[in-house]
This record gives structure tokens, sequence and C-alpha cells, in this order.
């Protein structure tokens, strides 16, 4: 099981109250520097705006995938964010999201964090995937979801 080792339900935010991609970002940052205070907050913006900016992670409908590559973090880490009334992402639909899946690895681990984003492209390849995700009211019924469907695939 891969995704139970980067997200935690001390990083899952089940009601995002942003409306808007960067303070999205904003929020799901200040989510994993509560989890884990040496974490630089600005380094971590930086690094999801950077990758940002080459191209919308907005990639299926309703879902987001941001992700970066940052030197104060270790390994891989991650945020999750539900928003029952969506987010402007800028997303390649034109549509809100309702469901960001950010991630965080140090430059060093390139090859597990592609090993994390084949995991999450497989998991949010399931339609079922998005409407129950969206159903869960807590961040233990989210992270319990997410580690089922990952130890399925």
């Amino acid at each position: 099981m891969i995704l139970g080792e980067v997200f935690k339900p001390s990083t899952i935010v089940v009601q995002l109250e942003s409306s808007e991609k960067e303070e999205a970002f904003e929020e799901l940052i200040e989510q994993l520097v509560s989890a884990d205070p040496s974490l630089d907050r600005t380094k971590l913006l930086n690094a999801i705006m950077e990758r940002e900016a080459l191209m919308s992670t907005g990639i299926k409908p309703g879902i987001a995938v941001p992700h970066g590559k940052s030197d104060v973090v270790k390994g891989c880490i991650g945020a999750i964010g539900i928003s029952k009334s969506g987010v402007e992402y800028d997303a390649l639909d034109n549509k809100p999201v309702h469901i960001i899946l950010m991630l965080l690895s140090s430059p060093t681990d390139s090859e597990y964090h592609l090993r994390v984003l084949s995991r999450l492209a497989q998991i949010i390849d399931s339609p079922a995937v998005y409407s129950e995700l969206l159903e869960q009211t807590s961040a233990d019924e989210v992270y319990s979801l997410l580690c089922k469907y990952d130890m399925e695939m």
C-alpha cells in the first residue's frame, strides 16, 4: 500500500473552505504544516505553484492532482481536500474541481514521486472513487476509502 504512507487523516480536509485554486493550495499546505511544523509553508507553496504554472493539474472531471518537489520534504507527503461546492481551478475541462489530491516530494525521490502519481491515476480512473470520496464526512473515512482502493489496485 503506497497511498496510505503518503496521505494521513491529519492532512485531509473534508470541507475545503476555499473557492479558488491558490486559496485551496494554501489551505492544504496549512494542513500539511499543521501536521508537520518543520515544513516551510512558503517553499511548499512555491513548489506547487511552479508546477501548476506549466500546465493545470485539473486533469479529470472534478479532480485535480497538484504536485511539486521541494527540498524541505523528506520522501513524499500528501494532502487531500474535498469541496462540495467546487473550487475554480482552471481545469482542462474548464469546470470546478471537487477533489484535490496534493503531492509534494523531495527532489531526490523522483521515482517514488512518479509511483505515487501513477497509483493516484489508477485509482481516480474509477468513476466510483470520485462519487465515494465526495460522500465521506470525515478525514478518517476518506483515508480508509483511499487505502481500500489502493490495496485493491
